[in-house]
């Protein structure tokens, strides 16, 4: 009769067993079975909310913010285009939107630069849109803790329509329709603040013009 095996050893071969039992099912059969259920399911969501233009060339994701600006010639320097509804600032990477450097400012309130850089941007954002500073609201200067959020406020919305308007030679209530066309509620009545998805009313507004 063969003899046993130590204890110890046992052990440690039921505790093997059960760590290859669980590593196939949690690591292989439920990543599959959650990976299928969501692309079957959820495919536009698992697959990056990625929207497309009238040509069907992916051109971002709805859940990820990005700059709408003009390179100079020179791709050395960007101004924001102003036939384009514009992004609120963001703080990720050295241009904005980068989602391998996702952070806000790391400025305190009390930060002089904080101000003084609001102060700038307020000064230029008004300049920009034609209206006085005291219309732009807070999101048109302040990034997200993020730095990806890809709405704005309709009100920092209708402070651009005007300027959008002039810029592709459409009357100020299109675009204005426009913008509460894709103007979308507070989820479920109460969560979070009305928002516009600046991607898709952009992707609106070309398709109108």
């Amino acid at each position: 009769m063969a003899k046993p095996l130590p204890t110890a050893v046992r052990n440690h071969l039921t505790g093997l067993r059960l760590l290859l039992l669980f590593t196939v099912i949690c690591g292989l059969a439920y990543p599959l079975l959650i990976t299928g259920i969501s692309q079957v399911a959820f495919s536009q969501q698992a697959n990056g909310s990625l929207v497309k233009d009238a040509h069907g060339n992916v051109v971002g994701s709805s859940l990820i913010g990005q700059n709408f600006t003009i390179v100079s010639k020179d791709g050395k320097s960007q101004s924001p285009d102003p036939k384009l509804f514009q992004s609120r600032p963001s703080a990720a990477g050295s241009l904005g939107y980068d989602p391998t450097a996702s952070a806000g400012t790391n400025l305190g309130t009390n930060s002089d630069v904080l101000a003084s850089n609001y102060t700038q941007l307020k000064s230029d954002i008004a300049k920009f849109n034609n209206v006085a500073q005291s219309q732009v609201p807070a999101d048109a200067i302040t990034s997200s803790g993020s730095g990806l959020d890809p709405d704005i406020s309709p009100a920092y919305a209708q402070i651009q329509v005007n300027r959008v308007a002039k810029a592709r030679g459409l009357s100020a209530d299109k675009v204005e329709a426009l913008v509460k066309q894709y103007t979308q509620d507070r989820n479920l009545g109460f969560l979070g603040e009305p928002r516009v998805n600046v991607l898709e009313l952009n992707l609106a507004l070309t398709k109108l013009s």
